[in-house]
């Protein structure tokens, strides 16, 4: 067994892209950790159209990562993509203090989303091109860990600035948008990609023989990763719980960055542990991490409560994401990894549209204790099915 990677044996583009990944989230979960009380508390939108202007959202990145996938793949061309998608996302952010009605704040919260959608897998796709296969869990790891680490400033940013500003959600979600244009100029001039895959894949069109050739076990990460999005929906809705419980609202930004410390505390130690091959232990104790999570959440009356199911949470996140990415890239052949990418980021997003759809209407049926125990009993039986299928996988 060979030994770990190191952070400092990782390539440059690497970090740049985690540079980028720290620099954009914190710019976006400054905005996603009072998005939702903005339209709750300012626009008097429902739960329910919560969970829908989400769920389209992610769902809308998903579909566009299927295309912009297979054109980084065709032209062999992956920062020109990377760059459009940030650039994108970055235009949205003046749109969120600016909007006045439901309709505008989704208008820029689709616009970010097909941002992110045009970005993602051309960028997951680009670090495996400059990164040693041997240590591709690491790289996912370490950019994963970045961008948690954004996560967290963001909401702690939107913390200092609601006490600052007196609790004005307009005021704060200004301060988003200098951090995402910092983000599209490192893309500008720190992201490198190298000319040998360029040229190797300029005549790679999206094709059934390509899709051929990703394989039994490409699948098999798909549909794990169909269920565990089953299980898991909008971050969105846990800043509402603690809203819930009685948290202040300068406040509630906490929640989000608690969530994506612990986040970014796993993730890299968890590339480490899936470049030594415990791939499966990694995806057990994360599936375990949401049961647990979606228990506390579901039944919590204090905000204490609340943070201990963000940071379990935090841990499943940690334990899984990244190791997705690695699983991806190490199942589709070189030629398609962006296509690959976006055809799992497509499903998983329709998943997503699903699962958002559904947590909101329990919530607002149900109250939001259905909504997490639904949570638990779909993460439940994915952890069966998981146990059950081991001694054969």
């Amino acid at each position: 067994m060979s030994p770990a990677p190191s952070r400092r044996s990782l390539p440059r583009t690497v970090w740049a892209l985690g540079l980028v990944s720290l620099l954009m989230d914190s710019s976006s979960e400054l905005v996603h950790a009072l998005l939702p009380l903005y339209l709750t508390s300012v626009l008097g939108a429902s739960m329910l159209e919560v969970g829908l202007i989400e769920g389209i959202a992610e769902g809308a990145a998903a579909i566009t990562k299927v295309f912009s996938g297979t054109l980084s793949d065709w032209f062999g061309r992956r920062k020109l993509l990377v760059g459009l998608g940030y650039g994108l996302a970055a235009l949205s952010k003046p749109l969120f203090p600016l909007a006045n009605s439901i309709a505008l704040v989704a208008g820029a919260r689709f616009m970010d989303r097909i941002g992110k959608g045009i970005r993602g897998a051309p960028r997951d796709a680009l670090i495996a091109d400059v990164t040693p296969r041997a240590a591709q869990g690491t790289a996912y790891g370490l950019r994963q860990t970045l961008d948690s680490i954004g996560a967290v400033l963001g909401p702690l940013a939107a913390v200092a600035l609601m006490a600052l500003a007196a609790e004005s959600l307009r005021t704060v979600l200004w301060a988003a948008v200098l951090p995402a244009f910092a983000a599209v100029l490192v893309i500008v001039f720190a992201v490198r990609e190298p000319d040998g895959v360029r040229a190797a894949k300029a005549n790679s069109p999206l094709s059934k023989a390509m899709l051929g050739r990703l394989g039994a076990r490409y699948w098999l990460v798909v549909g794990l990763g169909a269920v565990l999005t089953l299980a898991r929906f909008s971050e969105a809705f846990l800043v509402l719980r603690a809203a819930d419980v009685g948290l202040a609202q300068t406040w509630v930004p906490l929640v989000m960055a608690a969530m994506s410390l612990v986040y970014a505390l796993v993730a890299y130690p968890a590339g480490i542990a899936a470049d030594r091959g415990r791939q499966r232990a990694l995806i057990g104790w994360g599936l375990a991490a949401l049961i647990a999570a979606d228990l506390v959440l579901g039944g919590a009356h204090s905000a204490g409560a609340v943070f201990a199911g963000v940071a379990l949470w935090g841990v499943h996140m940690g334990l899984t994401q990244g190791l997705l990415s690695a699983l991806v890239a190490a199942a589709a052949p070189a030629e398609a990894r962006g296509t690959a990418f976006g055809i799992f980021n497509l499903i998983t997003g329709v998943v997503l549209i699903g699962a958002s759809l559904l947590a909101g209407w329990l919530w607002q049926a149900h109250g939001p204790a259905a909504t997490f125990y639904a949570g638990a009993a779909f993460t439940a039986v994915a952890l069966a099915g998981l146990l059950a299928a081991a001694p054969r996988r």
